[in-house]
């Protein structure tokens, strides 16, 4: 594995980043204070906040965040369990990431966060403020994207849900989830490294006859804009289309002066034509579009639609900055010894039980301890290969 170190040139980097002022909307486009347009090109902190089982190599075993704990407690214990949770935070993202991607020539961060971390008393404030910190200490921007609103706003793993988005089948979750942005805005309303809130990562998926939720979706917005509103006049508000960010279609015209709409574009053709109903919807209101998750790929497909959207004036985010063995990333890090015992053992958990699957061999505590403390040392800066060909397909220089 490649090692690199931070370069002198980083200090230098952060005492010249400029002010950044608070962005926001000026009819199609994101623009500075000065009323400049700022041209907005960056990554998704995915797995730090919000761990999904396929980021540990896990398949038909673990996929949310609880179920990935839940099987961690089971093979290591609640104890080593707790212990590792608390590094993985304070170890997955650092300050050396977010100086490496200012150095890359990247200026915008998307930060998936998970609501039971932004609960009274939850550590996840911690992270938020350090990242939000490190970001203006380098002369990036950050998206503050809500990835597990309570009760699930898609009924799957990717918001730590209960198999079905009871946001908007539950009043009282609708209330926190209002609160809760309400108190977000409230601490970073002076905070101009912010560009803005993200209210909902990918709600209401397409299938089960679940679009029938989808009319639910702007009066929520509505409720969540109008409380960040009495609170923070100056953030951009970020809105999601239904069927996981795949279409706009739901909406009515705009009601909030400093908006943007975003989309995310997974397997498909790199070509203009599968964004051209987001083009016309940016046309038709005159409001800016964000495509704020993509990727999954091969480096030639990330190229080729990293020019799409850069040719049609479209910020971007792709999914995501670091990844375990897997190349479609920025970084790359090891799995740990007895890695791939774990993983075996996991698939006995899944929905597929065939017989050898169920069979499989349990790992000793001591082997699951072991492997997850290696884990804690792979996920470091120091240890992680940057990916060049993925860096220059994102049009950004691979650190040297």
């Amino acid at each position: 594995m490649r090692k690199f170190a931070l370069l002198s040139a980083f200090a230098a980097l952060s005492l010249a980043a400029a002010e950044p002022g608070f962005l926001h909307r000026q009819g199609a486009q994101i623009v500075d204070a000065a009323g400049h347009p700022v041209t907005l090109r960056g990554i998704n902190l995915g797995n730090w906040l919000v761990p999904e089982g396929y980021m540990f190599l896990f398949e038909n075993g673990p996929e949310s965040a609880r179920e990935i704990d839940a099987f961690f407690r089971d093979i290591a214990g609640p104890d080593e369990t707790d212990r590792f949770w608390r590094e993985w935070r304070d170890r997955y993202i650092t300050e050396q990431d977010i100086a490496a991607l200012a150095h890359m020539g990247l200026n915008l961060i998307r930060l998936p966060m998970h609501h039971a971390l932004l609960a009274e008393g939850g550590d996840g404030w911690r992270h938020v403020d350090d990242t939000v910190a490190w970001a203006r200490k380098y002369g990036l921007w950050v998206v503050l994207d809500l990835h597990a609103a309570p009760a699930g706003q898609t009924g799957t793993n990717i918001d730590d849900s209960w198999g079905y988005p009871w946001l908007f089948e539950n009043q009282k979750a609708q209330t926190d989830v209002v609160a809760l942005w309400k108190r977000i805005a409230a601490r970073y309303r002076d905070e101009p490294a912010v560009l803005g809130y993200d209210l909902l990562n990918e709600p209401i998926p397409h299938f089960n006859g679940l679009p029938r939720l989808n009319p639910k979706l702007e009066p929520l917005y509505r409720r969540i804009v109008s409380a960040i509103r009495e609170v923070d006049t100056r953030h951009v508000v970020i809105l999601e289309g239904p069927q996981w960010a795949s279409t706009f279609a739901p909406f009515s015209p705009p009601f909030d002066q400093n908006v943007m709409y975003s989309f995310h574009k997974y397997w498909t053709a790199p070509t203009r034509e599968v964004i051209q109903p987001y083009l016309d919807f940016r046309a038709k209101y005159n409001v800016p579009i964000y495509m704020g998750e993509s990727g999954e790929n091969a480096d030639d497909w990330i190229a080729k639609f990293t020019q799409v959207l850069n040719e049609e004036k479209i910020p971007w985010t792709f999914w995501p900055y670091k990844k375990m063995e897997k190349t479609s990333a920025i970084v790359t890090f090891r799995k740990p010894e007895h890695w791939d015992a774990i993983v075996e053992y996991s698939k006995k958990l899944g929905s597929v039980g065939t017989a050898e699957k169920k069979g499989a061999q349990r790992p000793t505590p001591e082997q699951a301890q072991s492997a997850l403390h290696d884990l804690l040392e792979e996920i470091g800066f120091d240890h992680g290969h940057v990916n060049s060909g993925y860096v220059r397909a994102l049009g950004a220089t691979p650190l040297p």
